[in-house]
């Protein structure tokens, strides 16, 4: 027995008439439960159509006679309702019996398209996606227009529902989606055996589309133009959320004088025009080595033109990107260093963001086997620590950028020829501030200022009258390179005006970058 009272029988009756659908009868009737919804549309039209008869024979309706035309749903037997049963909202099947036609309200939504061989069909697409998830979001998009014909449908049966005894509003008849979703979900957990989540990163969305009635919503760009904005990233103005902010605005006389009231039959119910499968992203840290002093971080590329065969994003980021079956990647790290420069000891950190992966999860087996792939397919790096984190933990990585500290090993060549003496006093130098002005060398990507940065300690070892090393360890963000050779002056003081000769760093390499991110791992 359908979930109807007896104060629901006129508003049902009307939206019965103007071609709508059971379960918009009982959305627009606030049937607030979710059991109501599941039976199959055609019995829950059926009995609808008992229920507006009165009758209590389970086997056969009333309109189920010799003479169809006379048993409309109404009760009164005449010419017009004859005429009405023959070319009204809803035809006669070939037993004489009320059809139920595509709903003028939903279009279809809460008809076929809501039960299980439409969830089936969904269910192919998303098994044959080869997608990893526990739970999922379940999420539809439908066509604007179906706004406007239930606004219209809720300005026909207004006066019906105000009768009863407490003020209803329009926000508060059960939502299209709603309404969908209470029929769905069952479906997809019988289908797919995992539930509906809404904090699941795993997405499902359907867009549904209705061309024949896309015209719908046209006459209300010229009530309310100032609703519907062009946008780049849109290919129609007429978004829901636009249709629905105008037909708040718009005046009861001003809609009924643009719009069909009741809307339009249609021949052919909304269609699915595409099913998206999404995973939200992922993201791995971890630390890397470079041990080459021809590979840059990132791709080189000046012009369009690529100036090194790889880097060490590509080096790490192409093997996750096959391990979690991601569509794509961003890369970061904490700091950077130049092309020429290694990075040795514990590594820099880095985290790299897999956009819609198909696998989210690997086991800790499976990831170390993932890092010794990465080791193994290339001389030039070597990772460490590799690990799955969340987005807020790569937070860790950035915090304190100018505070954090690296160490350095720098060789360097002096013009003048100098003795172990000559640079011992550099031992005792702590703290040395630097003015910083932005080297030329980066000018052309950064801009143009003065940065003071700290040389916590200095180190020198003496390897002849030409060169030694340098051990440094400096504040981040510290230009190491221009801390040497001066840079024309712009670094103040630099090692040349210490030692008053002209010096320049001929290697330079990363020691440690003193970030205890992410967290050590025993592999």
């Amino acid at each position: 027995m359908i979930a109807l009272t007896e104060k629901d029988r006129p508003v049902a009756q009307k939206l019965l008439d103007f071609g709508a659908c059971a379960r918009c009868v009982l959305r627009f009737c606030r049937v607030g439960l979710q059991a109501p919804y599941r039976p199959p549309h055609q019995e829950l039209f059926r009995e609808l159509c008992e229920f507006l008869q009165g009758t209590k024979d389970d086997n056969k309706l009333p309109c189920e006679t010799a003479d169809p035309p006379s048993k409309r749903i109404k009760l009164e037997n005449t010419k017009e309702n004859e005429e009405q049963a023959l070319n009204g909202s809803h035809t006669l099947n070939d037993a004489g019996a009320v059809a139920e036609n595509v709903c003028t309200i939903c279009l279809g939504i809460l008809q076929e398209l809501c039960e299980m061989d439409f969830v089936k069909m969904v269910c192919h697409k998303i098994n044959s996606s080869e997608y990893q998830f526990s739970s999922f979001v379940f999420s539809v998009s439908f066509p604007p227009q179906l706004s406007v014909r239930e606004h219209a449908a809720w300005l026909l049966v207004k006066e019906e529902i105000e009768k009863q005894d407490f003020v209803v509003e329009k926000e508060d008849l059960v939502q299209l989606k709603e309404a969908y979703k209470w029929i769905t979900h069952p479906l997809f957990l019988e289908e797919l055996g995992v539930p509906a989540d809404g904090k699941s990163l795993f997405e499902v969305c359907v867009v549904f589309a209705h061309p024949e009635t896309d015209a719908d919503c046209r006459f209300l760009a010229s009530a309310c133009p100032g609703c519907f904005k062009p946008a780049k990233n849109k290919q129609s103005v007429f978004t829901r959320m636009a249709v629905v902010k105008a037909l708040d605005m718009i005046s009861e006389e001003d809609f009924q004088k643009n719009f069909r009231c009741p809307p339009s039959l249609s021949t052919a119910p909304c269609t699915a025009v595409d099913i998206q499968c999404t995973n939200s992203a992922i993201f791995v840290a971890g630390r890397y080595n470079k041990y080459s002093r021809t590979l840059p971080q990132t791709p080189w590329i000046i012009d369009g033109e690529r100036k090194m065969e790889s880097s060490v994003e590509e080096l790490i980021s192409e093997h996750l990107m096959a391990a979690f079956k991601a569509d794509s990647f961003n890369f970061s790290s904490s700091g950077r260093e130049d092309v020429d420069v290694r990075t040795l000891g514990n590594g820099r950190p880095f985290a790299i963001e897999l956009v819609n992966p198909r696998r989210v999860r690997l086991d800790a087996d499976e990831m170390k086997a993932l890092q010794q792939t990465i080791n193994n397919s290339s001389d030039k790096i070597q990772v460490r620590d590799l690990q799955l984190v969340t987005r807020e933990a790569i937070g860790h990585m950035k915090e304190g950028e100018e505070e954090k500290t690296k160490t350095y090993s720098a060789l360097i060549w002096t013009e003048k020829a100098i003795k172990n003496e000559d640079i011992a006093f550099l031992d005792n130098m702590k703290e040395l501030k630097l003015d910083q002005k932005t080297p030329l060398r980066v000018l052309h990507r950064r801009p143009l200022a003065v940065r003071v940065r700290l040389i916590h300690t200095m180190r020198p070892e003496y390897i002849d009258e030409h060169h030694f090393r340098l051990h440094l360890k400096t504040q981040a963000g510290t230009y190491v390179k221009e801390f040497v050779h001066g840079d024309f002056g712009r670094t103040k003081p630099n090692l040349s005006s210490l030692l008053e000769t002209t010096a320049d760093i001929l290697e330079l390499d990363v020691e440690s970058v003193d970030v205890n991110w992410p967290p050590a791992l025993d592999n």
